[in-house]
């Protein structure tokens, strides 16, 4: 039996800065090998460390962390505008709902915050990462056929998921 765990998002902080990469890390490592093989496109924490301190400091980005009920962090994502960033949760935290229970807290914040006259929430997804493009595909979000890169080696294609705002609470 999978017991979820207890959820707490908050609004992240520059002392969130070393765990939220860790969780990142460990789950890029273990669900995006397909995309990132270790051995040719390692994890690049200091990029990836330095694209997060700048959004924590950036006033448009919102950063949110999960944390349970220890304090320890097991999610985190980003948003600007109406856009979903980043979004990501501890690997030993998959298939408890941890993830929708996030997604939801954000849905929340992403409604609460978007710009008037905004029709839409956006992100995009690696396009081989099947397990992620089926959870948000699960949760009503459609993709646009919009394609794009990755800024970081091998450039993998992103795909575009707009989720209409009419649907949401």
């Amino acid at each position: 039996m999978i017991v979820p765990m207890a959820l707490v998002v908050r609004e992240a902080a520059l002392d969130d800065l070393d765990a939220l990469i860790d969780v990142q890390e460990e789950g890029a490592v273990g669900g995006l090998a397909n995309i990132f093989p270790q051995d040719r496109f390692p994890f690049p924490r200091e990029a990836v460390r330095r694209r997060w301190a700048e959004e924590l400091t950036d006033p448009g980005t919102r950063v949110y962390v999960g944390v349970d009920e220890s304090g320890a962090l097991i999610g985190f994502a980003a948003t600007r505008g109406n856009e979903l960033l980043h979004f990501g949760t501890a690997l030993h935290t998959w298939g408890t709902g941890t993830a929708q229970d996030l997604h939801a807290a954000l849905l929340v914040e992403l409604v609460q915050t978007v710009a008037a006259g905004c029709s839409h929430l956006r992100l995009r997804v690696f396009e081989a990462n099947r397990r992620a493009r089926r959870f948000y595909e699960r949760l009503g979000w459609p993709p646009t056929g919009q394609r794009t890169r990755s800024a970081f080696p091998p450039h993998a294609v992103l795909v575009e998921y707009q989720l209409p705002l009419s649907t949401q609470p």
